[in-house]
């Protein structure tokens, strides 16, 4: 009599994508896409000046960038699910202590905890985790995995009913509670490498041969190079991939704070239609992430680099001399996809480069440099839309610097086997 076939298990490494999902939808849903629902209330309530409001997410920027560096070396040295439980408590606090707010101090202070919790719990974390579980199939599952930022905003309505029916203190107190009640137990899910529990990246399987001696499947030598933050800094690679990433980061801000005044106030759209063109850019994006994943794996991750930081260039280039609607629907559908398909990748190629024992410490570094241009870019588009009346020398100047971030993307070399990594490093220090 025949047995009922053995059903062999997903790999571990796919249960913590799909947690990486929810962990990274809490904080985009609860604290990120809602910023801007909470800063009209508390101008009502308070009278506080949406300058003064606006700064705090400014700050928390530069406060996440400072963050980085040690955040990485914590990661790598106690791994990233102790950081994440660490994380989503302080991220509750913050909700917790934001719900008892009554001064503009109290509102930076709580804004602060909640952005260092929402950081240790989150993209660095989860990308972390997911680079060590995962080598061959390593874009896709990180296209995946950061999907949970797009599906982030689809909470936001719920927020914001939340915050007319309640107020905003009991939304903060609600949203403390979730962060404890569904981020807790979703970071006990993420795990550090796959060694640690007797597997390999990708569910590779082990063999045994007639010695008794256990070994990979695979037979083809391991080339992959390690790197140390301090090693990967000296590499020309490491400031390339950085710039490039920067570059990217330019864009996306600048478009995320001026769209939509841009929309409305100088090419005459209601906020709706605004608003559905935000909703067509997210659509694509969540469409990106992982096709971006999926296509890094067969053409590599260089290429579709290079191909999504021109299609950033294009979008904005239609965007700063659109003069009909079908141009800004072009660049919302364009700039969507290049920003959805380009982050996963963008983030796993450190990995290709430099290995991923020192993943979390030569990110964490890397996002220093990207978090500089976070900061300072929608910055100075409002200075030239002072000066000048107009968004288009803002966006032409965005367009030619993603094309120069994919000039950054073609000079830089790709992956070095091992013994050449070690040539370059010796050259380098003579």
């Amino acid at each position: 009599m025949r047995g009922f076939p053995t059903i062999k298990r997903p790999f571990y490494g796919w249960y913590m994508v799909a947690a990486a999902i929810v962990l990274q939808a809490l904080p985009a849903g609860l604290l990120q896409q809602a910023f801007g629902s909470y800063v009209v209330l508390l101008e009502r309530d308070f009278g506080w000046s949406r300058t003064a409001l606006s700064g705090a997410f400014s700050t928390v920027r530069v406060e996440e960038g400072l963050l980085g560096p040690l955040q990485g070396w914590l990661i790598d040295r106690f791994g990233p699910r102790s950081v994440m439980r660490v994380g989503m408590v302080i991220f509750a606090a913050g909700f917790f202590y934001f719900a008892r707010i009554d001064s503009i101090v109290g509102f930076y202070v709580a804004f602060g905890i909640m952005a260092i919790g929402a950081s240790l719990a989150g993209f660095l974390s989860i990308t972390t985790a997911v680079v060590n579980w995962f080598d061959k199939k390593r874009s896709m599952a990180m296209g995946i995995a950061l999907l949970g930022t797009a599906v982030g905003g689809l909470l936001l309505p719920v927020v914001v009913i939340g915050l007319e029916v309640w107020g905003w203190r009991a939304v903060a107190n609600i949203s403390a509670i979730a962060v404890l009640v569904i981020g807790l137990p979703m970071a006990q899910v993420m795990r550090h490498r796959p060694q640690e529990y007797g597997l390999l990246p990708d569910g590779a399987t082990l063999e045994v041969d007639s010695n008794g001696i256990t070994s990979a499947a695979s037979t083809a030598p391991d080339l992959t190079p390690s790197f140390t933050a301090r090693e990967a800094m000296r590499t020309r690679a490491f400031w390339f991939i950085s710039l490039a990433h920067a570059a990217s980061v330019l864009v996306v801000s600048v478009v995320t704070v001026h769209f939509t005044p841009h929309a409305t106030g100088n090419l005459g759209y209601s906020l709706q239609a605004a608003a559905g063109l935000i909703t067509m850019q997210t659509v694509t994006n969540l469409i990106g992430r992982p096709f971006g994943g999926w296509l890094s794996d067969r053409i590599g991750s260089r290429a579709v680099i290079i191909l999504c930081m021109l299609m950033h260039a294009v979008a904005l280039v239609l965007l700063a001399f659109a003069q009909a609607l079908w141009m800004i629907a072009a660049f919302a559908l364009l700039n969507g996809l290049a920003w959805g398909a380009r982050v996963p990748v963008i983030v796993s190629i450190r990995a290709e480069y430099f290995g991923a024992k020192s993943f979390g410490s030569i990110m964490g570094i890397s996002s220093s440099v990207v978090t500089v241009a976070a900061v300072i870019a929608p910055v100075l588009a409002a200075m030239s839309y002072d000066a000048f009346g107009s968004y288009t020398f803002s966006f032409v100047t965005l367009a030619i610097l993603a094309a120069l971030g994919s000039l950054f993307m073609v000079f830089t070399p790709p992956p070095a086997p091992l013994n050449a990594v070690v040539e370059e490093l010796t050259t380098t220090a003579h």
